[in-house]
């Protein structure tokens, strides 16, 4: 029989945490290969088309980059409030995104938003069953 150690949940959460992260860096760069992707973005008349809508876009992508750390050093009380907080934030975004990618060229989209969904429900669910104190 294999060992099958108990994992600490602030590292069950960071490790959630990136693969979330990896999902949507890789939704966002499989996005260039869609028609048409590109020439919005030379033309400027994309979703991002103005420095206010790049800063909230990277600051909600940091979000879920800095989450990783944060898991790992923050205390449990505030820890677990964050990863549940987040957590519904982003699986709400990501279940809404998911509905709203329906076009052939973007089943992967919606593929990887019913992924990050999962992983970041997963999140929520760890976070709410934190384990207490003997």
């Amino acid at each position: 029989m294999l060992e099958n150690p108990k994992v600490n949940i602030k590292i069950k959460l960071a490790s959630l945490w990136a693969s979330a992260t990896f999902c949507y860096l890789y939704g966002d760069y499989f996005e260039l290969y869609t028609p048409g992707k590109i020439d919005s973005l030379l033309s400027g008349e994309n979703i991002l088309d103005s420095p206010t809508k790049l800063l909230i876009a990277s600051m909600i992508l940091a979000i879920s980059s800095v989450m990783v750390a944060l898991s790992i050093i923050l205390k449990p009380r505030i820890n677990r409030v964050l990863n549940i907080v987040f957590g519904i934030l982003f699986t709400i975004m990501m279940l809404f995104i998911g509905f709203n990618s329906n076009t052939e060229w973007y089943g992967f989209y919606v593929f990887l938003a019913f992924l990050e969904s999962i992983i970041t429900a997963l999140i929520v669910w760890y976070a709410w069953k934190w384990p207490k104190e003997k």
